[in-house]
């Protein structure tokens, strides 16, 4: 079961602030939003990756995993389905 549109747009919002909040503000949440392509290329450095997957396996209860496709983490739609799917299958994937 998918999210509705409401309920998606409210996570996509929660996970930009969460990556801007990674960044340290060096990135701002109305940049990741507008965007809608790659996280580093906006400059999200690998020190904040890893600081947002502690985040997001935090808030949300999921376990993200490094070893598979990293374009699922670099696009902020991609890690939202991600999280989307994640959270429905019961949480703890790795």
């Amino acid at each position: 079961m998918t999210a509705g549109p409401e309920a998606r747009a409210a996570l996509r919002g929660r996970v930009a602030e969460l990556v801007a909040g990674a960044t340290d503000g060096e990135v701002t949440e109305a940049e990741i939003l507008a965007a809608g392509g790659s996280l580093t290329a906006l400059g999200v450095t690998s020190l904040a990756f890893l600081r947002l997957i502690d985040t997001l396996e935090d808030e949300f209860g999921v376990v993200l995993d490094l070893d598979g496709p990293f374009r699922l983490l670099d696009d902020l739609d991609g890690l939202v389905d991600h999280i989307s799917e994640l959270t429905a299958g019961g949480g703890d994937h790795g």
